[in-house]
């Protein structure tokens, strides 16, 4: 069990003068001289003590705001707890779905707001074959491995230092995942920045390095409402992806192999709909997921810069989310076992439908499938890989 304790002691450190420690240490660390000065705004980290795991662990909440754009990020598995940007009116609100204490992240969450690896999305029978050693996994999802095993990056504690580059202010998350863990070889070290723009985006960046031969395949796994956290259905929401084809799914939710064309069925979003439109169709890829749970093969492909992959759209607000990424695919979940057995930060029962993701990232099981993009990571070489979410409103 873990107790939650409360929040109410805050340090606020000022960009600026991180970034002035920074220079003056020669060190990457940007900490500064500490400040008790209540709310932090735009150039500010505020820190605060979230809660206590088990084992003594403490865990803190970063507050960042840049632009019109406020984020909160716990160190407990790098959770992405609040994310609150304005409506039409100028109203901010948060659109991420989440809990208000630590206790929910360690006992139920799935996966609200993670960082999650060594590898996001499943694979099959929790086993792969690289360089013909055979690794094994734990099992956590029916007869599968999903998100890095049962304690994955999602549920590790996280280093974070904050910084300031340029316009920008972020957290730079840090951790070592030693060789073995949950069956993965490979000392693999790890750094993931959350930046906001002065515009108001959220960036991140991932960069990993191992000392062996490894799969890798890091991403974000936020539940987005953008009529704001606990308001209810996304299926009005209107989506667009730039992808003609998907990758079906068995029973299991494994990917078969094939690139399925979208047209026709009601993964085509290559133009802007309601989500929820066709989620209720007798197709026998939504009967396997209960909804949507697909990887969709994006037109684009890898690509070393990120280009514009989504534009989502809540009529009400008026919020607009455009996604760019590097990454080939990206995970579209409609939120399907939310199952109204737990409360977010507003206090409302999550019900199915009540958020959605959209985890850019490789495919799932590319490790046990030769036709996929390949997430294996050698010695020497760096893994890298940056999505950004940009904001407006119509």
């Amino acid at each position: 069990m873990t107790h939650q304790t409360s929040t109410s002691r805050r340090t606020v450190i000022t960009a600026a003068a991180a970034t002035a420690a920074v220079a003056a240490t020669g060190t990457g660390t940007a900490f500064a001289k500490n400040r008790s000065d209540g709310e932090g705004h735009g150039g500010h980290a505020v820190k605060e003590h979230f809660g206590t795991l088990a084992d003594g662990t403490e865990v803190d909440r970063w507050t960042i705001e840049n632009g019109r754009t406020r984020l909160s990020v716990l160190s407990y598995g790098g959770v992405v707890q609040t994310l609150e940007i304005p409506d039409r009116h100028g109203r901010r609100a948060n659109v991420s779905l989440g809990f208000s204490d630590l206790d929910s992240y360690v006992a139920s969450s799935p996966y609200f707001g993670a960082l999650i690896g060594r590898y996001g999305n499943r694979i099959a029978r929790g086993t792969f074959t690289l360089d013909g050693e055979k690794y094994q996994l734990p099992i956590n999802d029916g007869p599968n491995s999903l998100h890095g095993g049962d304690k994955g990056f999602d549920k590790r504690v996280w280093s974070v230092e904050p910084f300031r580059k340029g316009s920008g202010v972020g957290l730079t998350l840090r951790r070592v995942s030693p060789d073995g863990e949950m069956g993965y070889p490979g000392t693999l070290t790890v750094r993931v920045d959350y930046t906001l723009t002065a515009e108001g985006d959220f960036r991140i960046d991932y960069e990993a390095t191992t000392d062996k031969a490894t799969v890798v395949n890091l991403t974000n796994h936020t539940y987005y409402n953008l009529a704001g956290e606990g308001s209810g259905s996304i299926y009005d929401h209107r989506l667009q992806i730039a992808a003609s084809r998907y990758t079906p799914v068995d029973k299991t939710l494994i990917p078969t192999g094939e690139l399925a064309k979208v047209a026709g069925t009601p993964f085509d979003f290559r133009r802007a709909k309601d989500i929820g439109r066709d989620i209720r169709e007798a197709h026998q890829q939504v009967l396997y997921g209960q909804g949507i749970d697909h990887n969709f093969a994006l037109d684009k492909g890898l690509t070393r810069h990120p280009e514009h992959i989504v534009t989502v759209t809540e009529p009400e607000s008026g919020r607009v989310m455009k996604i760019a990424t590097i990454e080939p695919g990206v995970q579209f979940y409609t939120g399907n076992f939310l199952t109204g057995t737990f409360a977010g930060t507003s206090g409302q029962v999550y019900r199915q439908g009540d958020g959605f993701c959209l985890e850019t990232q490789h495919f799932p099981d590319s490790p046990n499938q030769p036709g996929f993009p390949s997430t294996v990571l050698r010695p020497g070489h760096t893994y890298r890989s940056t999505t950004v979410h940009s904001f407006s409103t119509r």
